[in-house]
């Protein structure tokens, strides 16, 4: 209740019969009237004032209620008013959505793009579009048929586009199933409430087969003189007014190949098949934001050849070499050619034909050219190196086009019909020391060969053929002279041959002819005596090592050496024990056996080198001596100058202390710090260990007075054993300098 004035409510549809409000009036007001728009459902109570509805509003009748109310006194006239009341109707969700067709029919290309919508549905809903009430989804209940795990469309929730997932992108194929049938749904209050109102609809789908698709391979003669562009191809979009245009990933200096907007595709140029005879290539389709609608087509093409390329000798003058005795008939060898046009085909054909030869004795067709194959035969065994010992050919090589002449120079060699022979059959012997070094000339031999000079037909090969198992000796042949150098090629050994009784053979590379045979005339003989020489002893081995802990007593066995006479004479004192001398040193010599053995040894390094000889020869060897360390040094202090503390002690004073150790340190040392078991020590002072190396001493209090302290400190290295020091370390107190020193 209130007086009366302007006032606004807001009232919710439907709910029927309610008192909205009451008015209070004010004398001499006795009464109330409404005016407006009341619509036979708003009213007022006279002389109560009692605003009320006599049925329901309903908000998609009418939104919005303006009246005007005034209050009257008892002979009917206006007192207050009139003043406006205005009656806002509040929307509730009792509409559910509709779609604006019971059914939909679209239509889908095959391989379109997924994503790309081709056709939509539409729902309204009555209730006010400000509140959640009219805030539609979609969404698709059912898939008939839906052969796969996941469904081959997909709906935009908010704008009910219908577009192909991309499992649909991928398989729709209208000649396996080319109708679909969709129940799409449609939810109010956005589908957020299970209150919400659906409806339902069908959506019909028909796939057709995609006009975007790839040509088929297309072949392009090379060279052709059409007039460019050339139309060769053409591609269709399933989408209209798209932008056609092409990509390569060859990156070629220029793709000779464009395309129209209509999805023509043209060769701007004539091509080269030799100089390229496939092209591969992509057609886009994109929109007008630069998108691209459909998949990448591959196009291809092939450069077909034409007959544009003569043979061309693959060398300019072929050569080749024939014995003279050479069968009729047999292979002497091949002329080789080729042709740029595509291999395979009638364009690069080659037919062989020789044209002449020069000179024409003992006849004018000794040759003949295989005509598809290019190899040579010989027509008769009329050879004679005498009578011509080369011919020149010109072949003509021929496609279906065009002519080459080629040349091919024919030599006839020599046979090997005469066998090498040695101008003395014994050499008699040469006396030579063992200790002869390996590639010394022994003895130089010669055979001669009255085949052509410089041919494998009268090179010689000097071989041992009997006398030398282990290959003691080579021959090398000079390749001019024909010499043959004899030289030592493995160390001579007295002890093991003393006489070598050899046999020296010589042939030729060559095959002889058949018939003709070597004979002793190609062998010689040659004695080889072997003359001792005193060689010293030698040790078993090079180096000898051994390892030993530098604290192994005196008089300990470390290593045994071991050495033997080649020629088997007796070595005196060839076993020899021997122990370190105690704390020698690198400049001290010392000698056990003075026939035998010289060394030298040094105990406190880590490795001793003591070179061993025999005196009355030069046989040496080598002893390596490694020493392992062990803890046998206790820790020290290793400071510049002792510590001081400047007079008189404020609190929190502390030096710095360091400790080293003489051993080796295999990794890192560890050292701990401690004070002595001294009651006035650990009463005055305290350390703390900053590192493995290093500790602060530090005065327990400020009450010293100035002088020297000496302070029992105990270090221990925490080794194997461990081993400690016990050290008095001179703490001075002392007036200080404005340098923080003592004076």
């Amino acid at each position: 209740t209130g007086p009366l004035k302007d006032m606004n409510f807001s009232v919710p549809e439907g709910g029927g019969v309610r008192v909205i409000y009451q008015f209070t009036s004010e004398p001499p007001a006795v009464s109330f009237r409404a005016t407006g728009e009341k619509d036979g459902i708003i009213d007022i109570v006279p002389k109560t004032g009692v605003l009320y509805l006599s049925g329901s509003l309903d908000w998609e009748t009418k939104a919005v209620h303006r009246l005007q109310v005034e209050s009257l006194d008892e002979k009917g006239n206006v007192v207050k008013g009139p003043y406006a009341v205005t009656i806002h109707v509040e929307d509730i969700n009792d509409n559910p959505p509709e779609f604006d067709q019971i059914k939909y029919t679209g239509v889908v290309r095959q391989n379109s793009r997924p994503g790309k919508p081709f056709m939509h549905v539409h729902a309204t809903d009555r209730d006010d579009p400000t509140t959640p009430h009219a805030q539609l989804t979609y969404s698709i209940l059912h898939h008939f048929p839906n052969p796969y795990t996941e469904m081959l469309f997909q709906i935009n929730n908010v704008t009910g586009a219908i577009s192909p997932s991309v499992t649909g992108s991928y398989y729709l194929d209208p000649q396996k199933q080319d109708t679909f049938t969709l129940v799409v749904t449609v939810k109010d209050m956005a589908g957020m409430t299970m209150n919400a109102f659906t409806s339902s609809a069908d959506v019909i789908i028909t796939v057709k087969e995609s006009l975007w698709k790839a040509p088929p391979t297309i072949r392009i003669q090379e060279n052709s003189t059409q007039i460019y562009p050339v139309n060769i191809s053409q591609v269709h979009s399933n989408e209209p007014d798209v932008i056609y245009d092409l990509f390569e990933k060859e990156k070629l200096p220029r793709l000779p190949f464009s395309i129209d907007q209509n999805g023509v595709i043209y060769v701007t140029d004539p091509l080269d098949r030799e100089e390229k005879d496939t092209y591969s290539f992509f057609v886009v389709t994109k929109d007008n934001k630069g998108e691209l609608v459909d998949k990448p087509l591959h196009i291809h093409v092939i450069v077909e050849d034409i007959n544009d390329n003569p043979p061309v000798c693959q060398q300019a003058l072929t050569v080749i070499e024939v014995q003279e005795n050479e069968d009729e008939g047999s292979n002497i060898g091949t002329l080789l050619a080729t042709d740029m046009d595509e291999e395979g085909t009638l364009n690069s054909r080659l037919q062989f034909k020789i044209g002449s030869q020069v000179p024409a004795v003992p006849a004018s067709n000794l040759f003949f050219i295989q005509q598809e194959t290019g190899i040579l035969q010989l027509t008769s065994r009329s050879l004679n190196r005498r009578i011509a010992s080369n011919y020149s050919l010109k072949v003509l090589v021929t496609d279906a086009v065009f002519q080459t002449i080629c040349d091919v120079q024919i030599y006839v060699i020599d046979i090997n019909d005469r066998i090498p022979i040695f101008e003395k059959s014994d050499y008699h012997n040469v006396t030579v020391a063992e200790s002869l070094p390996v590639g010394t000339v022994i003895l130089e031999i010669q055979a001669t060969d009255g085949d052509e000079p410089a041919t494998g037909s009268s090179y010689i090969i000097y071989q041992v053929k009997e006398g030398d198992p282990n290959n003691t000796f080579i021959i090398e042949t000079d390749s001019v002279t024909n010499r043959g150098f004899v030289k030592i090629n493995k160390a001579l050994d007295f002890e093991a041959a003393s006489v070598y009784n050899l046999v020296i053979s010589a042939t030729n590379p060559e095959p002889l002819v058949p018939g003709v045979q070597y004979n002793s005339s190609s062998l010689t003989l040659f004695k080889v005596f072997v003359t001792n020489v005193d060689e010293p002893p030698v040790f078993h081995k090079t180096v000898y090592k051994a390892e030993v802990s530098e604290d192994i007593p005196v008089n300990t066995l470390v290593m045994t050496v071991e050495a033997y006479d080649p020629e088997g004479d007796t070595v005196r004192k060839l076993h020899r024990a021997f122990s370190p001398p105690k704390h020698t040193t690198c400049t001290e010599t010392q000698v056990y056996n003075r026939q035998l053995i010289y060394f030298l040894f040094q105990l406190p390094k880590t490795i001793c080198l003591l070179p061993l000889r025999m005196q009355s020869s030069k046989s040496k060897t080598t002893l390596t001596l490694h020493l392992r360390d062990v803890n046998d040094n206790p820790p020290l202090l290793a400071m510049d100058y002792p510590p001081f503390f400047c007079h008189p002690l404020r609190g929190g004073e502390r030096a710095f202390i360091q400790a080293a150790d003489a051993d080796e340190q295999w990794y890192y040392p560890t050292f701990t710090f401690s004070l002595a078991d001294d009651m006035n020590a650990r009463n005055n002072w305290e350390i703390s260990k900053i590192n493995a190396t290093h500790a602060y001493l530090s005065p327990k209090h400020a009450n010293f007075e100035e002088k020297v302290y000496n302070v029992p400190v105990i270090i221990n290295d925490n080794g194997k054993p461990p081993l400690e020091r016990k050290v008095n370390l001179e703490v001075n107190i002392c007036k200080c300098s404005s340098e923080k020193s003592c004076f």
